[in-house]
């Protein structure tokens, strides 16, 4: 879905007449996180986010995954599968599945560690069990209460924040903010802004660790396109790629943004290539973006044109992240 400007504004009317549904939600919402989740006879660690929409969930999980392998934890990830169509639980094989199956976040997640893909969480983590699981890390799954969690991290953008802190759909929020806060060990708060300045405050108040992070390009990638670019990306939170873009030295020349998760088609393919060669652009996009083109014949053309720019996440208090984890899993 392309999420409506006004979740990111003051609250206004749209909001305000949209409050009930969102009292509504928020009722099913706020006891479903705080019911008694099932074991998963491995420990949890769940990545999540307050809001619909990016805030760097799946390159923080990447970067946490990353640091518990080389610590010697057999990982695997658990993950919804948004955007696929598969039920699961399906352990995902990077080369061969496609994004439209077990979604696009999926592929990027199962470069790095074994993944599963699941609807039913607690279906996904004995499925990661019995392939070996040590440690499973979820992307995605906050306010899913079905399954019992050893440590809760908290990813919230430092220039959006939470909108204008209403619930789905009078605004971004997935649950109460209260309720969200109360189910979590910690918050890391990705790139620069006032925007979170409120749930800062809050956590802290709370007793919550805040740690900060940001989205590193990768910058010999980004020396290797020597024309201006044509950008595009259907993720949560275009314009944080684009940001990420320039920081790498790229100069935008054409932006073109698509809902979250959007699968291009054919058509939407061709214009881009045609606009690029119109104005002799290079094309530029998100690895998710890629990874939902790749295994489809009509887009063939686009993928291999496409440059991609890789992030990374970068931790400032990675030791105190450590180090909380440690304590969590009891090693």
């Amino acid at each position: 879905m392309r999420e409506p400007g006004f979740w990111w504004r003051k609250a206004g009317l749209a909001s305000a007449l949209l409050s009930p549904l969102a009292a509504a939600y928020g009722a099913v919402a706020a006891p479903r996180m705080a019911r008694a989740g099932a074991r998963a006879g491995v420990p949890v660690i769940c990545i999540g986010n307050f809001t619909l929409g990016g805030a760097g969930k799946t390159p923080t999980a990447i970067a946490i995954a990353r640091m518990l392998r080389e610590g010697g934890e057999r990982v695997f990830f658990l993950t919804r599968g948004y955007g696929g169509s598969a039920n699961g639980p399906k352990l995902v094989d990077a080369d061969a599945d496609r994004a439209d199956v077990v979604g696009d976040e999926a592929l990027l997640l199962a470069r790095v560690a074994p993944t599963i893909v699941a609807r039913d969480r607690v279906a996904g983590a004995s499925a990661a069990k019995a392939h070996g699981a040590q440690l499973i890390l979820m992307d995605d799954g906050l306010q899913n209460g079905s399954l019992e969690k050893n440590f809760r991290l908290a990813v919230i953008d430092g220039r959006r924040g939470i909108g204008n802190a209403r619930v789905f759909p009078a605004g971004p929020l997935r649950a109460p903010l209260a309720a969200q806060l109360a189910r979590v060990d910690a918050l890391l708060v990705v790139g620069g802004g006032a925007g979170a300045s409120d749930v800062v405050a809050a956590a802290a108040q709370r007793g919550l660790p805040v740690w900060h992070g940001r989205l590193a390009p990768h910058h010999e990638t980004a020396g290797a396109i020597a024309r201006p670019v044509l950008a595009f990306a259907g993720i949560g939170d275009p314009d944080k790629f684009f940001a990420t873009a320039q920081e790498a030295g790229l100069e935008i020349a054409q932006r073109r943004t698509f809902p979250d998760h959007h699968c291009f088609t054919a058509e939407e393919g061709a214009e881009l290539l045609m606009a690029a060669d119109r104005d002799a652009l290079a094309l530029l996009t998100t690895e998710k973006d890629h990874a939902r083109m790749t295994a489809d014949p009509a887009l063939a053309a686009l993928a291999q044109r496409a440059h991609v720019l890789p992030v990374t996440m970068q931790i400032d208090e990675m030791a105190q992240l450590q180090a909380a984890l440690r304590k969590a899993l009891g090693r």
